[in-house]
């Protein structure tokens, strides 16, 4: 029996998606070839990377309005770079509301200014700061949409007239938002989309060609774009597999179909987190992940009864981030309303039983 898949990346994919994907690496298309053996210049694959773009468009809603989508390679991590590399020519904001966003603002102080509007660092990210302010010369805006590591996540953006940044690596495609706000969204493909090695772009073009120092051909955005996301050889699996969960998700009824499901099973954790006096949430109740739940034990001298109890009832991927402790949980798009409900009902067991 498959186990309830918490984990917080590389994350549970739907059944349907593992099963067709692992036809594929035998003998992908009836060609008796595997998908990870042809050449990714062939019409066969070439056709994959084509329909995972056009589809990537398509559930965001930014079909012909200018935007490009791209499939890459370095994860979010080389994304804290490219951005910096494309987009900063003297300054720009970035709003710090986890360990990646920090780790962004690091990458792009080696090209200029960077001005920090918001943090909440000092209380170790359980928090999304409100009230900042952007810059109107600034560059760029740039902002975290979910903290996978902390359960942070941002219910409103920012208005502003400068591009609009976004790493939504850990929520891309969970619930609606006006995704013509962004200029420029990223996000690796393994916490919502897809296995780890390749990483979505989704880029305006008209955002591109701003800066004046060299880019280095790998790096450049435009590159990829006139090369139609093929300048070099993509994660052909990786691809392959995020085309077929984009493909699961339209077929569901896309973001709106799947932001209900995401809701309830964010409810039904909460409402127990909250209700049952053994655990406690981390995150402020306004801007806590429906993607990735945080919350700990009242009582550590619990942690080796109730590790025991989740894992015998076939729970995995439950603890915390190294850095913090604790348990998350995490909830992707793929991840059952049943899984929830058996972790809750192992919360309650444990009370039952003090």
């Amino acid at each position: 029996m498959k186990k309830h898949n918490f984990s917080a990346g590389p994350c549970i994919l739907p059944q349907d998606v593992l099963q067709k994907a692992s036809e594929a690496i035998l003998n992908f298309n009836d060609d008796n070839l595997s998908l990870i053996e042809i050449s990714h210049r062939s019409k066969s694959f070439v056709a994959v990377i084509e329909k995972a773009r056009s589809l990537a468009l398509e559930l965001l809603g930014l079909e012909n309005k200018g935007y490009q989508a791209l499939f890459l390679q370095g994860g979010a991590s080389l994304e804290f770079l490219m951005v910096a590399y494309n987009l900063l020519n003297k300054k720009a904001a970035y709003l710090n509301t986890g360990t990646w966003a920090d780790k962004a603002i690091k990458e792009a102080k080696a090209f200029g200014e960077v001005i920090t509007v918001g943090s909440s660092k000092e209380k170790g990210f359980n928090y999304i700061p409100k009230g900042y302010s952007i810059p109107e010369d600034a560059d760029y805006f740039h902002c975290t949409s979910n903290n996978t590591v902390a359960g942070s996540q941002m219910k409103e953006f920012p208005k502003t007239n400068v591009p609009l940044v976004c790493d939504m690596s850990s929520d891309i495609f969970s619930r609606q938002l006006d995704f013509e706000k962004f200029d420029l969204i990223y996000a690796g493909a393994q916490k919502n989309m897809g296995p780890a090695g390749a990483t979505l772009v989704i880029i305006k073009e008209d955002i591109l060609g701003k800066v004046e120092r060299h880019i280095p051909s790998m790096l450049n955005y435009q590159i990829h774009i006139d090369k139609d996301s093929m300048f070099n050889t993509p994660s052909v699996f990786a691809v392959y597999v995020s085309m077929l969960t984009l493909q699961w998700l339209k077929d569901l009824g896309g973001i709106k179909f799947i932001e209900e499901v995401n809701n309830k099973k964010a409810e039904l954790l909460y409402a127990e987190i909250d209700r049952n006096p053994l655990f406690k949430g981390v995150v402020a109740k306004e801007d806590r992940s429906i993607m990735n739940a945080t919350f700990t034990l009242t009582d550590d001298s619990l942690t080796e009864k109730f590790d025991t109890m989740w894992k015998e009832a076939g729970i995995n991927g439950l603890n915390g981030h190294r850095s913090v402790g604790g348990y998350r949980a995490s909830m992707y798009n793929a991840l059952p309303l049943y899984s929830v409900q058996v972790l809750v009902d192992v919360m309650q067991a444990l009370e039952k039983e003090i």
